[in-house]
């Protein structure tokens, strides 16, 4: 798994990953994934088009991010899963606590 961040326009963050989003995976950015969304940094978009697999250990990852964002009264939005990976988010109703946004523009819209 691999994950790189980038700092969009303000204090927008937009971190990408790659890979599957299983036990291995999440070994490979657990700490550089929590290091990047650490105070004091409170917006991030999470681009997932490029996860091709996401199981538990990566929904919780996912979850355990927004809860830390959300107390510090920040904001994490979803890009562009992979449509397996979507369904997935779907049915487990990650939806419910994240959002998930087909494009750059709206991620940014549901941060601002």
């Amino acid at each position: 798994m691999e994950i790189n961040c980038e700092q969009l326009d303000g204090d927008i963050f937009k971190i990408n990953l790659k890979g599957r989003m299983d036990i291995l995976g999440n070994e490979d950015i657990d700490l550089k994934f929590s290091g990047a969304t650490a105070a004091p940094r409170k917006f991030f978009i999470v681009d997932l088009s490029e996860v091709n697999f996401i199981a538990s250990i990566g929904i919780r990852t996912l979850l355990l991010i927004a809860k830390a964002t959300h107390n510090r009264n920040g904001k994490i939005v979803i890009l562009n899963p992979d449509s397996q990976v979507k369904k997935i988010l779907l049915m487990a109703g990650i939806d419910m606590v994240i959002p998930i946004v087909d494009t750059l523009d709206l991620a940014i819209a549901e941060i601002i």
